[in-house]
């Protein structure tokens, strides 16, 4: 039997306190916290891709979205708190990094931001320490640290100066500070004095200045870290927030293009324009619409987040009631007269905890009920928000009838029948049953059960009628569930009981009391033999005939719900933590399950689809998560009862008959649209044939003027090419002369260097000789001299060692100095490389907003214009003929003149790269003239301390001999040391196995408990058959066989496992000494790498050098062939000016008029 799986698939909710809880990936998708994991959302697609926490966090504190919109960074919280980082291109969103901070104790990062450039993050640390981490986060390598503050004075936002890497800024309770990165330190660069003022955001607006908003909604202007002045808050915005006491706080604000946006207020975000006076005035106001008319400005929804689409189209925002709402701000520039209003971005979602779920048979829906006054009704299959109402109080429970047209929600005054009407949710039959925590349908749909403290109501749902009250629960009624067949009702409570009732006579057929749990759910199994309940004792128990059957063994949290599937094959449970739970059924001894990462806070309700494809689960942080059921194969479960969804709604005769006159009236409406459309159209005709006619003659006469310059430029041409074939004539003719008096003058120098070749000769043969001569007596004086030069050089060879050892030590100094050098180089060459492609974007991304304007208004004018361009073609098609013939004409000069720009163009770079590397030439050049200048004094001061060291050898000698014997006796003790370690570990080893005997033997010990228990029960059975001795005698000889055989089986497997586990720890020892042995040849060969890696930046450094001597080389060619070109062009302008003198002023206006 394959293992069940649930994967997560859809969740509806928002988790609010996340800070940066909201950022674009791109114009479509969204990134949001939800639950215990982070949401990437399709507006367009409708669909999610979810990440799912780490397995021991404690939930989200921040998120930071990369400049490039690639990383997310996801900070959770525990014991030691640790950020994420997710590559969000990847499509299940694989995990980069874990970067931690290191020593330091911290619980939790409170925000978070990356440099421009993607490659540094920054970290704030919470209380007390609060500590700002700086990493470089690809090499997991934290560059800095610093503390930004008191625990009196919370941060609660960090940024980086999108224009510089190295400069930060921090903002708090009366903190503003802007930090700079050098030298391996941040280092504070501003000391503003802002301890009266409570700063909640802020943002960058330029290189310099940064504006803050303030709780006491002030919008202040720092430069440079200095505070500069405050911008004017409306008083629109002020005037409305009067009536209510509280001050209009700044939560949030961002920078675009034009200005920025600010939250002013709850449920109001400010649009600000940017003046030619340097300063900002409000240009808009967008306002989220109250969720009931009758809610007052201070029960309004406050902003926490704010973000922007990458072409700032659209604008969303997410509230501290967890819902999400986005507005497009080409609309605010269209409708600049009405008032805007947020709508929301993907549906409404619950605020607080989720108190009641329930699934029907025949539709594919869900019904939720929360504490934030309302129920909702989702369509788990499409994920779309079906129906939702809000009341004037709080839902506890809610019940959907197996139909799906109706619904069960209990208050603390009723309990509510209600009709799912098309487009509502209204009031059918009110019950007096006050509190009412639970409430469930039959599965026949014709009872239900609500519960009133520790009493079960029974309803009729045909006449209403209460037919039963099912007491007994001494406290209140936590889980109740109907049986298959409706026949039984199980229920438990906060007392610790677990009873089972027949809904026909209201008996309590089966009890379980165990007063020191209280249970708070309760299901029955797929074959409805036997119950399973959850509490607070941390167990998952199977309970039959008043007895408990099975108990899987407890975790650190606690269950809270559980839902079983109706195949029978898993039970999923929730926990306290917000964990999900899959087991095996039948129940597992040992602790095997999958756990999954679900929400942020416990789950109160869980429920499986009839057809056993979903699982839903509800939790207090008021999210709804959506999971798939699967095996290990990734194919779902079949169930055996085929489901048919249906969809039938009930709608009203009134409603039926607004909506029939609704569309009349629209329909006549749409008619004279129509009639005003067609008669508008016919007037833009009558307009665009007039411009045609207009467009028609501009172009015959652009026509006729274009064939007078074509018949002018046709005769200069013709005149050009008879001088050009007269000069051609000349040259060629000049040339043949040439070419006979070299021949000539050529023949007679041959003659007279033969000549002289042969007088060379003869000097050759009497020079040989007289060379020989000389040999033979430079090879007796070279012997004697070798011998006197191999008895000097000897002397000097060992003058000459000493000083190439001194000379060695100071070339690897400076060896060490040039790199340091290169390596600030290239990393100031980086930084410049940054700045330019960050500008060069940024004009790119305004360059692609202003063609996506362009684009719509030619699509527009393209429309408009296409059945005038028909006519026009026949025309256009003479007129491309004559530019052809004029574009002839001109190649000739436009190539001359772009060769010319090309040429100019590349000694220009040339010059720039030449004089950049010339500058660090003659740097490097000043520091080797001073470091020969340290040489030669160096060089004197060890002459003298060589003089003043001889005397002092001796006693060197006899201290490196005392060494020496130090050296050994340590030797020995670091092996005595290694032996004690051995011993140590191994007796480790030992301990620990006696700790896994002892609570084997303690596991033991509880079996035998049971199993002692369970035989006492057996034998208070057996006295019962006293009288009767036959029945006696069977029971005694079933418990003989049923505990004799399984002692005798728990011992064979007992000494089965400690043979195994002594298996496993022989292999586990032997494969860690064949690790450390391999890590060994490892670091030998890295070693053996990295002396490779040296030499090869050695060689490396010496072929720039070799380019760079080239380059200049090139340079200079490039000058010298820049001036012939520069010669031939002034000759060319000037035999263009000579021949034609008179009839070059008439005709040269005429070719400025065609260019």
């Amino acid at each position: 039997m394959a293992a069940i799986v649930a994967q997560s698939q859809f969740i509806f909710g928002v988790r609010t306190g996340v800070k940066n809880g909201l950022c674009f990936f791109d114009e479509q998708t969204v990134v949001f916290p939800s639950g215990n994991s982070c949401v990437c959302y399709n507006t367009v697609q409708r669909s999610q891709r979810l990440f799912s926490g780490s397995e021991k966090s404690q939930g989200l504190c921040a998120l930071a979205l990369s400049a490039n919109r690639r990383y997310l960074a996801v900070s959770e919280c525990g014991e030691k708190a640790c950020i994420t980082m997710l590559d969000l291109q990847h499509e299940q969103g694989r995990r980069r990094k874990v970067l931690t901070a290191g020593d330091l104790p911290v619980q939790q990062f409170v925000c978070m931001a990356f440099s421009p450039d993607s490659k540094y993050l920054i970290g704030q640390a919470g209380g007390p320490e609060w500590m700002l981490i700086f990493w470089l986060w690809e090499k997991h390598k934290v560059l800095a640290t610093v503390k930004t503050t008191s625990s009196n004075n919370p941060v609660t936002q960090v940024s980086f100066n999108p224009y510089n890497n190295t400069q930060l800024c921090v903002s708090g309770s009366g903190v503003f500070k802007l930090f700079r990165y050098s030298e391996g330190a941040l280092k504070q660069s501003s000391f503003a004095k802002v301890e009266s003022f409570n700063f909640l955001c802020h943002t960058w607006m330029s290189e310099e200045r940064v504006i803050t908003g303030t709780d006491a909604g002030r919008l202040l202007v720092f430069e440079s870290g200095d505070l500069r002045k405050e911008i004017s808050v409306p008083s629109k915005a002020v005037q409305r927030q009067s009536d209510s006491p509280a001050v209009p706080r700044i939560t949030a604000i961002l920078s675009y293009s034009k200005g920025f946006a600010c939250s002013l207020g709850p449920g109001t975000v400010c649009l600000f324009e940017k003046t030619q006076e340097d300063s900002y005035r409000k240009s808009r106001e967008i306002q989220i619409p109250p969720c009931r008319n009758d809610l007052t400005p201070a029960e309004c929804q406050e902003i926490d987040n704010m973000c922007i689409s990458p072409a700032e189209e659209t604008l969303a925002i997410s509230t501290d009631r967890g819902q999400l709402y986005s507005v497009s701000l080409s609309s605010v520039d269209m409708n600049k007269e009405e008032q805007l209003h947020f709508e929301f971005l993907s549906q409404p979602f619950h605020s607080k905890s989720i108190t009641g779920l329930s699934v029907c048979i025949r539709k594919p829906l869900v019904a939720t009920s929360s504490l934030d006054q309302s129920v909702r009704i989702w369509n788990y299959e499409t994920k779309v928000l079906e129906l939702y109402k809000e009341f004037q109080e709080e839902a506890h429970s809610v019940a959907l009838h197996p139909t799906g047209l109706f619904i069960l929600v209990g208050f603390s005054d009723k309990l509510r029948l209600m009709n799912l009407v098309i487009d509502d949710i209204r009031t059918f039959k009110e019950f007096t049953v006050r509190s009412c925590q639970e409430c469930a349908f039959s599965h026949g749909g014709h009872l239900f059960a609500a519960v009133s403290g520790n009493i079960i109501h029974i309803y009729s749902v045909t006449s209403f009628e209460n037919i039963l009250n099912l007491k007994g629960h001494n406290g209140k009624v936590r889980g109740i569930e109907w049986s298959l067949d409706d026949s039984r009702l199980v229920s438990c409570g906060m007392d610790g009981a677990v009873y089972e009732w027949n809904t026909q006579t209201g008996k309590r057929l089966s009890e379980s009391v165990l007063k020191s749990c209280s249970y708070t759910g309760v299901a029955f199994s797929s074959d409805c033999k036997t119950i399973l309940a959850v509490g607070t004792d941390l167990m998952l128990k199977e309970i039959q005939d008043c007895q408990v059957l099975r108990e899987v063994p407890p975790d650190e949290v606690a269950h809270t719900a559980l839902a079983v599937s109706r195949s029978g094959r898993v039970v999923f449970t929730g926990s306290s933590s917000g964990t999900i739970k899959a087991i095996k059924y039948p129940l597992p001894i040992q602790k095997e399950w999958i756990m999954y990462q679900a929400h942020c806070g416990p789950v109160t309700k869980m429920a499986i689809t009839y057809d056993e494809q979903f699982l839903l689960t509800g939790s207090e942080d008021g999210c709804l998560l959506v999971w798939t059921i699967i095996d290990k194969e990734g194919r779902g479960l079949r169930s055996n009862t085929q489901i048919v969804h249906t969809e039938e709604i009930l709608v009203t005769k009134s409603d039926l008959e607004e909506k029939t006159q609704n569309m009349l009236e629209l329909k006549m409406r749409l008619e004279e649209l129509q009639m005003e459309g067609e008669y508008q159209l016919r007037l833009r005709d009558m307009n665009y044939n007039e411009k045609l006619k207009e467009l028609s003659d501009k172009f015959t006469q652009q026509i006729e003027t274009l064939t007078t310059t074509q018949q002018v430029m046709k005769t200069e041409m013709e005149k050009r090419d008879r001088e050009n074939q007269e000069k051609f004539t000349e040259v060629a003719m000049k040339h043949s002369k040439e070419l006979k008096d070299l021949e000539l003058s050529c023949n007679q120098k041959l003659i007279v260097e033969h000549e002289k070749y042969q007088d060379i000769l003869q000097k050759y043969e009497k020079m040989q000789k007289e060379y020989e001569r000389q040999l033979r007596s430079a090879e007796e004086n070279k012997n004697q001299a070798l011998e006197d030069l191999t008895q000097q050089c000897e002397s000097k060879l060992q003058e000459k060692t000493q000083l190439l050892a001194q000379c060695q030590e100071d070339a690897q100094q400076q060896i060490q100095m040039f790199k340091e050098i290169i390596k600030q180089t290239e990393e100031d060459e980086e930084e410049m490389i940054r700045d330019i492609q960050i500008k060069y974007e940024k004009k790119l991304h305004t360059e692609k907003e202003i063609n996506t304007k362009l684009k719509g208004e030619n699509g527009i004018m393209n429309q408009k214009f296409y059945s005038l361009q028909r006519q026009i073609d026949d025309r256009c098609t003479d007129i491309t003929k004559l530019k052809q013939e004029r574009q002839r004409l001109l190649e000739l000069i436009r190539s001359l003149e772009s060769d010319i720009e090309d040429l100019k163009r590349q000694i220009s770079g040339h010059e720039r790269t030449g004089l950049d590397k010339d500058n660090t030439i003659s740097g490097l050049k000043k520091k080797n003239q001073e470091l020969e200048k340290l040489k030669f004094v160096l060089e004197f001061q060890l002459s003298e301390l060589k003089k003043q060291t001889e005397p002092q050898q001796d006693n060197i000698k006899e201290k490196r001999e005392r060494i020496r014997q130090v050296c050994e006796a340590l030797v020995q003790t670091d092996k005595s040391n290694a032996q004690l370690q051995l011993t140590v570990s191994d007796l480790r080893l030992k301990l620990r196995t006696r700790d896994k005997e002892l609570h084997k033997e303690m596991q033991k010990v509880k079996d035998m408990e049971t199993h002692l228990q369970r035989l006492k029960s057996d034998l208070h059975n057996c006295v019962s058959f006293i009288q009767d001795p036959r029945k006696l005698k069977d029971s005694v000889k079933i418990i003989h066989t049923k505990y004799l055989q399984q002692t005798h089986e728990v011992s064979v497997v007992h000494t089965l496992l400690d043979d195994d586990i002594q298996k496993a720890f022989r292999n586990q020892r032997d494969h860690l000494e064949k690790t450390v042995a391999s890590l060994k040849t490892r670091l030998a060969s890295s070693a053996e790498e990295h002396e490779k890696v040296y030499v090869k930046m050695m060689k490396e450094n010496v072929t720039l050098i070799t380019e760079i001597n080239e380059l200049r080389k090139e340079l200079y060619l490039m000058k010298t062939q820049i001036k012939d070109y520069k010669a031939q062009l002034t000759i060319v302008k000037k035999k263009k000016s000579h021949p034609n003198s008179e009839e070059g002023p008439q005709k040269e206006p005429k070719l400025q008029d065609v260019r």
